[in-house]
């Protein structure tokens, strides 16, 4: 069964001087978020960006597909502790994505779990949507 997801934005004024907000989001965590310029272009800490947004969406399906990964090949893992950084640069659009997971995961060797991070990367479906994004890297490490 396919699941549609939505989210609805209001921007005001201009793209440096205007500011946005998320006005609503299927789960509703999103709501009242504010967007700005600065946050996306300057690392200012108040509001979010696309590209925060394109994080966590991008970690938490990595986290997903690698989980789901390890557990169908009989070595399901403790723990999976990921991040997702994404690079914007003004003018280019996202440049770069860095996947970084940690994990323990009984049974299963520092080559295995390699193999099976590589294969979450390439079969997320956040990775897929974002094919292309000029870099994409992969750091892994087996923990514990």
């Amino acid at each position: 069964m396919a699941t549609e997801r939505h989210a609805e934005v209001t921007w005001n004024g201009s793209l440096l001087e205007g500011s946005g907000r998320i006005d609503s989001s299927t789960s509703g965590v999103l709501d009242a978020q504010p967007l700005t310029w600065k946050a996306r272009a300057e690392d200012d800490p108040v509001g979010t960006s696309p590209e925060d947004l394109i994080a966590a969406a991008h970690a938490g399906c990595f986290a997903m597909a690698l989980s789901h990964g390890l557990a169908e090949a009989g070595t399901p893992a403790d723990e999976l502790k990921t991040s997702a950084r994404v690079t914007f640069q003004p003018g280019e659009g996202i440049t770069r994505i860095a996947l970084t997971v940690r994990g323990r995961v009984p049974g299963l060797d520092e080559a295995g779990f390699q193999e099976a991070a590589e294969e979450a990367k390439e079969t997320c479906p956040v990775s897929k949507a974002l094919a292309a994004v000029p870099e994409m890297t992969l750091e892994a490490e087996l923990v514990g």
